[in-house]
């Protein structure tokens, strides 16, 4: 499978995780790296789908609990829309 990939592809396995925090939803994604280079053997980063938590809050381990449990320890405190970007890069759709 990895002869497949173009030199700079980063391929991932994820499992995904829901947290409900005063009756709102977030999902945390933990990507276990199978090929190609993130911040650690796992990354759980907290998710709207398509909206991405700022990198301050996504964990990092070298197990998926324990990425998850950085994810969670650095969100204990913050509200949920406290966790993402206020502002949204500029898209070609956009300009």
């Amino acid at each position: 499978m990895m002869q497949h990939l173009m030199e700079n592809d980063i391929l991932t396995k994820v499992a995904r995780y829901n947290l409900i925090r005063s009756q709102r939803m977030i999902y945390i994604d933990v990507h276990e790296t199978l090929a190609g280079d993130l911040a650690g053997k796992f990354v759980a980063v907290p998710n709207l789908i398509n909206i991405i938590a700022r990198q301050e809050f996504q964990g990092v381990g070298k197990t998926e609990s324990e990425a998850l449990s950085s994810c969670l320890s650095k969100i204990k405190n913050y509200d949920v829309e406290d966790l993402f970007p206020t502002s949204y890069p500029t898209t070609p759709a956009n300009t």
